[in-house]
């Protein structure tokens, strides 16, 4: 009994270190809400690829609807971490990184030399000056516009904010609602406050009002609503527009009872489907506000993180660097139709996506989106808040006087 009590003594040692090697060569698990049709595609090519390249480790992909991962998230990390995680830099990864919820790939960063190849979404995977994850794609906004519409009626695609307006007033005369909304979604309320904003008063000072830096009574927002003004009341904006989700709003414009669509380059596969083709739809810069201002522009920015707790870390090192790479963010940006972060990727051919490559390599700073670039409580108050004004205008100083007091009790 004593002679096989030492021998098991004295393997232990090594069950436990092959045990150890399985975990760190065998599964990864990845948590996603991937849902989509579009973006499952683009994840099961990502698990295919790397499982070619590393035939040694064995996938687990766990998906879950957008909503639901949203509140899943927060108790999965805690609880029962996976080795992979999608979610999003800036604001939205902030809180986990500051519960520890996080790893820290500044390592990885270095070894890669992703600092300059992933440098157009770096600083917004920096936080206390330590990388959180890896980016892998992103996306433009701007205004798809009908261009037969501005043809027949003469309309040049507007740079600046009174070639707007006049643009507005002649489809509106004419009997076309300048823009499609839907705002039963409240984030598309969201694009309007950004990019005015951006316009009016820059890309330092909209970081600076949604880190809490800057009252939402102060003049300069109050400068923000004066433009919104002259959109909202002359009724420039699909009428009944809280009764229609985003893609409820699209038929307007396929129809061409709207113009304009300030929106994500998501929204131009339902467009085509729907029987626009690239001689009838066009894409435009959101136009200057201020002149001289450097044009800013939003890009929300698509990541993949390591859980703190994860227990395949090696692996999921080990994917991140795969999904960094060029070749790779090439092939998933062509499924997705969206953009690669890594700026070695092959340019899209693409028309929409050539603009939108064009746009974000020359912009002066990206916005990743409000409900991203401020805290969760902040963008739902201020989302539901830009709806209640696009609804009702003379509430607007109501409106601002609450998103102040909301200002004041979540950056303490």
């Amino acid at each position: 009994m004593r002679t096989c009590s030492t021998l098991l003594v004295k393997l232990l040692p090594l069950l436990f270190a092959a045990t150890a090697l399985s975990a760190s060569a065998g599964t990864l698990v990845i948590n996603s809400d991937a849902s989509d049709p579009a973006a499952k595609a683009a994840l099961d090519s990502i698990i295919k690829g790397f499982k070619t390249e590393n035939p040694d480790v064995e996938v687990k992909l766990n998906t879950f609807d957008h909503e639901g991962y949203k509140t899943s998230i927060r108790n999965f990390l805690t609880a029962n971490p996976p080795d992979v995680v999608n979610w999003y830099p800036g604001h939205r990864m902030a809180p986990f990184v500051d519960a520890g919820l996080f790893e820290d790939v500044s390592d990885l960063w270095a070894k890669q030399g992703l600092d300059e190849a992933l440098k157009p979404a770096a600083s917004a995977m920096t936080i206390n000056g330590k990388k959180w994850g890896i980016p892998y794609l992103y996306y433009q906004w701007g205004i798809y516009y009908r261009k037969d519409i501005f043809a027949k009626l003469n309309i040049t695609p507007p740079k600046t904010w009174k070639e707007l307006l006049d643009a507005s007033a002649k489809l509106k005369q004419n009997g076309v609602t300048p823009f499609a909304i839907g705002t039963k979604q409240t984030w598309t309320t969201a694009a309007w406050f950004d990019y005015l904003n951006l316009r009016a008063n820059g890309y330092q000072f909209h970081m600076d009002l949604t880190n809490g830096k800057v009252p939402y009574t102060d003049k300069r927002v109050n400068a923000v609503f004066d433009r919104w003004d002259e959109l909202v009341k002359p009724g420039y904006f699909l009428p009944n527009h809280a009764s229609y989700t985003w893609e409820e709003a699209v038929p307007a414009m396929v129809k061409g009872e709207a113009a304009m669509y300030l929106m994500g380059n998501f929204a131009v596969a339902p467009m085509k489907a729907a029987g626009l083709t690239e001689s009838t739809l066009g894409f435009m810069q959101f136009p200057a506000i201020t002149p001289g201002l450097a044009m800013a522009e939003e890009a929300p920015i698509e990541s993949v993180h390591i859980p703190a707790q994860a227990k395949n870390k090696v692996d999921a090192r080990r994917l991140l660097t795969y999904m960094a790479r060029p070749d790779v963010q090439t092939r998933v940006s062509q499924i997705l139709e969206e953009l690669p972060v890594n700026i070695k990727a092959s340019e899209p051919t693409d028309p929409y996506l050539k603009a939108g490559f064009d746009l974000l390599k020359n912009a002066s700073g990206l916005s990743q989106y409000y409900d991203r670039d401020a805290p969760a409580e902040m963008a739902k108050a201020g989302m539901d808040g830009f709806q209640r004004y696009m609804l009702k205008p003379e509430s607007r100083q109501k409106v601002l006087e609450r998103l102040e007091q909301v200002r004041q009790s979540v950056y303490k």
